[in-house]
C-alpha cells in the first residue's frame, strides 16, 4: 500500500489526511472512497487524463484509493495531486519514502499541469506542525512560502514533480511573495466640516468600537467610512498571518502577497446570509470573517434583510462565527469593527422640513425600526451626520490629515497592547469584559454618579452601560490619561443618545 498526505479544511484549520492506494487483482476499476464529494469523485478522470498526457498507462487491475479518516468530510479539487502521487507510488513510479515527508495539494489539468487551489497558507501551517514539506502548484508557492518553518516546492506540472521525486531534476524551493503595497484611500483632510463624525471615527478606530452613522443622503457617511482604513494601525505579524489564512481559503490573496493593511469589506445590501456569515458550497468564510481584524462597512443598513442583520449579533459578542450546515460545522474567526450608515427614513430627508415626505415623522420610525433593539444596543457609538452646505464645501480644508489622526490611534492602541499583554483573547478596549473591565475603568464618586444618572435617564441596558465604560476608556487613552474621568464619561455617554427609533 502506498500513502500520500494532504489536508482537509475545517474552518481555517487544516487537518491531515492519509491518501492510501492499493493495486490489486480483479476487474479493472478506479475507485475512490473515504467520504469524497463530487469534485473528488471526478478526480480519477483528471488523473487518468494527466497520466495519459505523460504516457503513463494504468494497469488492467483494480485501483482503490481511500482517504483516511473516512468519517471526515472532504471537499475540493486540491485532492487531485495527492491521489495522483499515491497511485504513482503504488505503481512503483515514484519511491514510497519520497512521499512520507511531504504534504501535497493541487488540482490537475488534463495535460498534467498543476492548477492553483485555495488554502495553500493554512496547508503550509499544517505541514509545519507535522514537520513535513509542502508541495503545491507553482501559483500557490509564494503564498505558502510565508510559513518560513516549512520547505515549499511549487512545480508547474505533475511531470516536474515526478522528476524531482526521482532525483532527475530537483526543484528549487519557493520564495515568499511580496508584501502588498499600502492601500490607497482618501484623506480625512478632504472631509469638510463633520467634526463630531471625525472624532467618532477616531475613537472607533482606537478602541474597535462599533459605529453607526445616520444622516441625509450626501452628508458624507460613506465618504467618512472609506477614510477609516487610513487611520487604522497596521496589523501585527500574527494578525496579518491569521487574516491571510482566511483570505487564502477564500482565494482572494493577490499574487501570494500578504498585507499589513486592515481589511475593509463593504458588501451590498442585497448580500445573502451565507455571503455575510459564510457557508455555501464548501462552507467558505463570509464577509464578517473576511473582515477579521479589520472593518465591515454596511451602507444603507436598514436595507439589509432583517434575518441577515440578526446573524451579526453573536459574532459581535464572541469574535467568531459558527457555520452549521447539514454536512459541515465549522468555525471562523470574525473579530471585526462594524461601521454602518443609514438614512433617517426611506426618502432620506426626515430632518429637512422642506424636503421630507408626507409620511414624516412616522416614516423614520418605520424605516429605522427594521434595525432591532438588540442589534442597535451593540453599537458603541451612534451619531448623526448632518448635511453639509455648499458654503462649507467651498471653504479650504481645516481638519487634520489621516496621518495625524493615525498617530494618535496608534498611540492609543499601543497603550491597550501593553495593558492587555497578559490576556490572549483581549486586544482592544472593546474586548474587555467582567472583572477586567472593572479593573481598567475604576470610577471616582463623581464619575460613577454621572454614569448612574445617565443610565437611568437613557434606560441603558447592562450591555449599554458596559459599552459606555469601554468607550470612555478609549477616550481617556487618546487623551493620554491613566484614569477615566468625568469628561471622558460625558463624551462616551453623548454617543449613546437615543436619536434612532428601533423596534
Amino acid at each position: 500500500m502506498a500513502i500520500a498526505y494532504t489536508v482537509a479544511f475545517d474552518g481555517i484549520d487544516a487537518r491531515l489526511v492519509e491518501v492510501q492506494c492499493t493495486v490489486s487483482a480483479g476487474l479493472p476499476a478506479f475507485a475512490i472512497v473515504g467520504l469524497p464529494d463530487k469534485s473528488i469523485s471526478e478526480a480519477r478522470e483528471r488523473v487518468r487524463a494527466a497520466f495519459s498526457a505523460m504516457s503513463i498507462a494504468l494497469p488492467n487491475r483494480r485501483i482503490t484509493v481511500n482517504m483516511s479518516p473516512a468519517d471526515l468530510p472532504k471537499e475540493g479539487s486540491h485532492f487531485d495531486l495527492p491521489i495522483a502521487l499515491a497511485v504513482l507510488a503504488a505503481l512503483e513510479i515514484v519511491p514510497h519514502e519520497a512521499l512520507a515527508g511531504i504534504v501535497s495539494l493541487g488540482e490537475l489539468a488534463l495535460d498534467g499541469r498543476l492548477v492553483a487551489v485555495n488554502g495553500a497558507l493554512p496547508a503550509a501551517m499544517a505541514a509545519a506542525e507535522e514537520d513535513r514539506a509542502l508541495v503545491c502548484p507553482h501559483a500557490c508557492g509564494p503564498e505558502a512560502a510565508w510559513v518560513a518553518s516549512v520547505p515549499v516546492l511549487a512545480p508547474r506540472s505533475l511531470k516536474d514533480l515526478i522528476d524531482h521525486l526521482i532525483d532527475r531534476a530537483p526543484l528549487p524551493p519557493a520564495t515568499a511573495g511580496e508584501v502588498s503595497s499600502p492601500r490607497t484611500c482618501g484623506d480625512l483632510a478632504e472631509v469638510r466640516g463633520q467634526e463630531r463624525a471625525r472624532r467618532a471615527l477616531e475613537i472607533s478606530a482606537a478602541g474597535r468600537h462599533h459605529l453607526l452613522m445616520s444622516g441625509p443622503p450626501g452628508a458624507g457617511k460613506s465618504m467618512l467610512a472609506s477614510r477609516l482604513p487610513g487611520i487604522m494601525p497596521p496589523l501585527t505579524p500574527a494578525e496579518a498571518l491569521e487574516t491571510s489564512m482566511i483570505h487564502s481559503l477564500a482565494g482572494i490573496l493577490s499574487d501570494g502577497g500578504i498585507t499589513r493593511d486592515a481589511p475593509f469589506r463593504d458588501p451590498h445590501h442585497s448580500a445573502s446570509r451565507a455571503a455575510i456569515t459564510g457557508g455555501g458550497r464548501g462552507s467558505l468564510p463570509g464577509e464578517i470573517s473576511l473582515a477579521h481584524n479589520g472593518v465591515l462597512f454596511l451602507d444603507e443598513l436598514p436595507e439589509f434583510p432583517r434575518h441577515v442583520l440578526e446573524t451579526l449579533r453573536q459574532p459581535i459578542e464572541t469574535g467568531e462565527v459558527a457555520v452549521a450546515r447539514a454536512n459541515a460545522h465549522v468555525r471562523y474567526p470574525s473579530r471585526f469593527l462594524l461601521v454602518a450608515a443609514a438614512n433617517p427614513c426611506r426618502c432620506g430627508y426626515l430632518t429637512d422640513p422642506a424636503r421630507s415626505c408626507a409620511r414624516a415623522p412616522n416614516c423614520g420610525a418605520d424605516y429605522l425600526g427594521r434595525i432591532s433593539g438588540p442589534l442597535m444596543d451593540r453599537f458603541d457609538i451612534r451619531i448623526e451626520v448632518p448635511a453639509v452646505t455648499i458654503a462649507e464645501l467651498e471653504l479650504p480644508p481645516d481638519g487634520e490629515s489621516s496621518a495625524t489622526v493615525a498617530e494618535r490611534v496608534a498611540a492609543a492602541r499601543e497603550i491597550q497592547s501593553q495593558r492587555f499583554a497578559g490576556h490572549a483573547q483581549v486586544r482592544t478596549n472593546a474586548d474587555a469584559t467582567g472583572s477586567l473591565l472593572d479593573q481598567i475603568t475604576p470610577l471616582d464618586a463623581e464619575g460613577r454618579d454621572l454614569v448612574m444618572r445617565a443610565a437611568e435617564k437613557l434606560g441603558l441596558s447592562a450591555r449599554g452601560y458596559h459599552r459606555v465604560l469601554r468607550t470612555a476608556r478609549t477616550i481617556a487613552d487618546l487623551a493620554g490619561s491613566e484614569a477615566v474621568r468625568r469628561p471622558h464619561l460625558a463624551e462616551a455617554i453623548s454617543y449613546r443618545l437615543p436619536f434612532l427609533t428601533s423596534g
